[in-house]
């Protein structure tokens, strides 16, 4: 079942990365990508980054077709993006199923479980105990 907004016609995806959230919605236009209101390049300055989202579009060879909003919060820079990614490439599939083989054996479908351990009782942190004292 393809998810869409039945008013504005666009597709939507939500993908998690670490403790990002990202919510995705693409529609036909001329290739223009916000997020959180801001211009792509102006919000993740980074490379690599941009990288992550863009290699999502090269997958599917649509990154001047599509307009992109992005509304992404929680943990840092490079969650967000890997966020954005996966959120994005579901909403690629939503919007047109032909995209699914690409997109999944990119692997940008697949959701990265790895989260930060939490911090147990009597340690200084996830793992680290307290230092030892011979005296």
């Amino acid at each position: 079942m393809a998810k869409t907004d039945q008013k504005t016609g666009e597709a939507l995806g939500t993908g998690r990365r670490k403790s990002s959230v990202a919510r995705v919605r693409v529609k036909e236009g001329s290739g223009k990508i916000t997020v959180n209101g801001k211009a792509f390049d102006a919000f993740f300055v980074n490379e690599q980054d941009r990288r992550a989202v863009l290699d999502t579009f090269d997958a599917v060879g649509a990154r001047e077709k599509l307009d992109t909003r992005i509304v992404v919060s929680g943990g840092g820079v490079t969650g967000q993006s890997g966020a954005c990614r996966m959120g994005l490439a579901r909403a690629l599939v939503n919007m047109d199923t032909e995209y699914f083989a690409a997109l999944r054996d990119g692997g940008f479908l697949t959701r990265d479980s790895r989260m930060k351990e939490r911090k147990k009782p009597g340690l200084h942190g996830a793992r680290r105990g307290t230092q030892f004292s011979k005296r």
